[in-house]
């Protein structure tokens, strides 16, 4: 059987010339109703296109593998180890992300590649396909241009400068090169723009998991931030990060959680906190059959207690990815504890449990010897956690371990507070306002409830600690986000990737390269488009 190689790019041109058949040469009726020449032409119809365009946002696993911009962020970074089984091979291209062994063969780059670039071509298609104008459609298409500034986002976050694609493509346009920084980024400004002057500020009950204006500026203040950093930590950007940042606060409808963990409670969705929520369901009957239809969030199974005992009144086994280190676990001060507890558990905290609840048949509370010796720490993640009460989430007969409908926080308000802080700090702009951020999160930290007077400011931070204001910042967006995925992000933007993170861990300071940056783009795609490199080069960063 002969195989054919084909480009995500050209892929989706397959998709819409497959639809235009010559009724000449195929004179029979269309086994489906609507065609793309016939498409686009109802509310409904944009509407369901525009349905298709959020869907990639929700995939967890995507042709065969396990993907998350999550675990991704944290595995890379110093806060994770892969995890998995004894053999140390379980899961192997995420074995290859921690360990920076990972080449262009890779089994998970390319999916998460095509899961972005499917979720533009999709976004194309609600943007240039539609053939009615109203308020309505112009809505849907700013929804449109947000997500597709989303998807390019994250293709510049694991890859550098990608080709930035914002039309239908042709045949002849699929060997695309790589865009400069400053063009991705030019794209992501001016489709966010274009959404913020459309998009509704607040938005209905049955509407939750949509774009609205405060997710639009969020995500625009954070593309500004990481533009500015990457751009000679340019003072201008962070300005224009800052104003957008402040607009989110302004908007007046967003607050923090006053308990941290209840954040991570089962059932909790689209709190207050949630400028925007990738949803997670367990209505569609989840299997192993569709890797793209798996509706809910398989990195709660993925991440949770290996070997753990299975009368655990809590919690049920899992398949213990996403282990936090040694060096997460005491990044936290000795009166953050409380927030520490919200992101990491311990076996001692687990055995506490069994015992309060007086369960006497878990003699081992985890047999550590199922899990991966080389990176077992003794800590586990505790923000997804695999809960027993998601059981009797396989309503409609889909798999049990698929069906766990944890949603995923790509902007919290906490973040975008942390993002401000930053911003106004390195833009020249007010330092005392900046604390004054930093102060509300810390407060919240400090557990529910009035912690006023009971917690050590940010200026109290800088003189008891000798740190600077930005590493007050450093230290709480560490504290903050940690196991959501912002670690190693941060950490390219600013310059703090290096081999010096790494000291003292012998597999990852002997294997970093400048490379490792970045995901090279999968040998599938430079095989048929002669015209991208494999890495960005510093060209590009202009």
């Amino acid at each position: 059987m002969k195989k054919y190689k084909i480009s995500i790019l050209s892929l989706v041109v397959f998709m819409l010339g497959a639809t235009g058949c010559n009724q000449d040469r195929l004179d029979v009726e269309p086994v489906n109703e609507f065609l793309s020449a016939n498409f686009y032409q109802t509310e409904d119809q944009v509407f369901s296109a525009l349905v298709a365009a959020y869907d990639p946002l929700g995939w967890t696993m995507a042709y065969g593998n396990w993907i998350s911009s999550v675990m991704f962020g944290e595995i890379r970074s110093d806060n994770a180890n892969a995890g998995g089984d004894p053999s140390d091979n379980d899961q192997p291209g995420w074995q290859e992300f921690d360990d920076f062994r990972n080449t262009n063969t890779n089994t998970v780059t390319h999916p998460i590649y095509r899961r972005n670039y499917i979720g533009i071509f999709r976004a194309n298609l609600v943007i240039s396909n539609a053939q009615i104008s109203t308020p309505l459609v112009e809505r849907f298409q700013a929804e449109a241009k947000f997500l597709r500034a989303y998807y390019h986002f994250e293709l510049f976050k694991h890859f550098g400068p990608i080709p930035v694609v914002t039309e239908t493509l042709t045949p002849d346009d699929v060997d695309r090169s790589r865009n400069t920084m400053s063009e991705v980024f030019e794209a992501i400004v001016s489709d966010l723009n274009d959404a913020i002057a459309v998009l509704p500020a607040t938005i209905s009950a049955n509407e939750v998991g949509r774009a609205n204006k405060g997710a639009a500026h969020a995500l625009l203040g954070k593309a500004y931030l990481y533009w500015a950093d990457m751009d000679k930590d340019d003072p201008a950007k962070f300005a224009l990060a800052a104003e957008h940042l402040q607009a989110v606060v302004d908007l007046g409808i967003y607050s923090l959680e006053d308990d941290i963990e209840a954040l991570y409670d089962i059932g909790v969705k689209n709190p207050a906190e949630s400028v925007f929520e990738l949803q997670q369901s367990n209505l569609y009957p989840s299997n192993w059959g569709w890797f793209e239809g798996i509706d809910g969030n398989g990195m709660v199974q993925l991440c949770g207690v290996r070997g753990l005992c299975e009368d655990h009144p809590t919690y049920q086994a899992g398949w213990g990815f996403m282990l936090p280190t040694q060096d997460l676990y005491d990044h936290y001060l000795p009166d953050d504890t409380y927030r520490r507890d919200a992101a990491i558990i311990t076996v001692d905290e687990l055995a506490q449990e069994i015992q309060e609840a007086g369960v006497v048949s878990c003699p081992v509370v985890v047999d550590e010897t199922q899990g991966n010796p080389v990176d077992n720490t003794g800590y586990w993640q505790e923000k997804y956690s695999n809960y027993k009460s998601y059981l009797g989430n396989n309503v409609n007969g889909g798999d049990p371990n698929l069906t766990k409908d944890a949603d995923i926080y790509a902007i919290r308000y906490a973040d975008v507070l942390l993002m401000l802080a930053e911003a106004l700090h390195r833009s020249g702009g007010s330092d005392a306002q900046a604390m004054e951020y930093i102060d509300i999160v810390r407060e919240r930290a400090a557990g529910p409830g009035d912690n006023t007077g009971n917690f050590r400011t940010a200026q109290q931070l800088m003189s008891d600690m000798g740190w600077t204001l930005q590493d007050v910042i450093w230290y709480e967006r560490r504290a903050e986000l940690a196991m959501e995925g912002d670690r190693w992000f941060d950490l390219v933007r600013s310059g703090r990737a290096n081999v010096a993170l790494f000291a003292g861990d012998p597999i990852r300071e002997s294997n970093f390269t400048e490379n490792d940056l970045w995901l090279p783009i999968a040998l599938e795609e430079l095989s048929v488009a002669p015209n991208l490199t494999e890495y960005p080069d510093a060209s590009l960063f202009q």
